[in-house]
């Protein structure tokens, strides 16, 4: 503020702080060295309150899914603490209203045993969800909605039925936009044994019934990300896709399309590994 009244330029202070902060990130760049595998597990134990029983344990998550992928720690129900790793898909998409929260401790909504509606486009009509909600209340299972978008009568409704308790359900936009987006509909619906519901395709969101709903173990939506955890029983479709987009990658000359084709690799082939911590650990590891 003072150099500011002092007369300065505000454009070439801004400038000025914007070169300064990438001349400092690039020489902590060089500075900096990639954490050993060994080293992994002392940084956790720390962490956990000096628990290296779970440090070792969190050293072996990343062991099992690689440094790209996803290591989630959860309150475990036993008196022990477990690891598993999983299958699923984790992509930067929240809630389009808190009101489809379950978990407001970690204000997520949470479900298990989820199917999974993926429609690529806008729902703006309520009653174009009918049939495939009226499936999920009559079967009682929870319902994840993905779509190009919902607007305020669509979502109001849903909302107002997910609160009344008359359905289980949330939704979501759908990653990315354009043909980007098509193409990771269709990367979810690979991975979670799901059909697309798309015009050009001949499918109609009225018509669309459980037939055309994917599965999920595990679903967890946040204010600005989704988690799915599937049950592996895709995962020779998901090999093949992931071969198919990888000959893309080798065909195409653009530096950019690469760089989206190397996302959606990553994204279909993130395993995800699950510590589940015994409430003592993890109340020590906090205070």
């Amino acid at each position: 503020m003072k150099v500011l009244a002092a007369g300065m330029n505000p454009v070439q202070i801004a400038r000025g702080i914007g070169r300064t902060a990438d001349a400092l990130v690039s020489e902590l760049k060089l500075m900096s060295r990639e954490i050993e595998d060994h080293e992994i597990a002392h940084v956790a134990a720390v962490s956990a309150g000096n628990d290296y029983a779970v440090g070792n344990m969190i050293s072996e998550a990343f062991k099992r899914v690689g440094r790209e992928g996803m290591v989630r720690i959860e309150n475990g129900r036993s008196t022990v603490n477990s690891l598993e790793v999983v299958e699923g898909m984790q992509f930067e998409r929240g809630y389009l209203s808190p009101f489809f929260v379950t978990n407001h401790a970690n204000m997520s909504a949470e479900y298990t045993d989820c199917k999974i509606l993926l429609v690529d486009k806008i729902i703006s009509d309520p009653r174009e969800l009918l049939r495939v909600c009226f499936s999920a209340v009559k079967e009682v299972f929870p319902l994840l909605i993905i779509a190009e978008d919902v607007e305020e009568e669509a979502l109001a409704t849903l909302t107002r039925n997910k609160l009344s308790g008359m359905i289980k359900v949330a939704a979501i936009k759908a990653p990315s936009f354009g043909e980007q987006k098509t193409q990771c509909l269709e990367d979810i619906a690979i991975i979670t044994g799901g059909t697309v519901v798309r015009d050009d395709m001949g499918y109609t969101l009225e018509e669309a019934g459980k037939e055309f709903l994917g599965s999920a173990s595990k679903v967890i939506v946040k204010k600005d990300s989704t988690l799915i955890v599937t049950d592996g029983s895709t995962l020779h479709a998901v090999e093949k896709r992931v071969a198919q987009i990888k000959g893309q990658v080798e065909n195409s000359k653009e530096t950019y399309q690469k760089k989206i084709l190397g996302e959606r690799i990553a994204r279909l082939s993130g395993a995800i590994a699950i510590i589940q911590v015994i409430r003592l650990v993890l109340k020590q590891s906090l205070s």
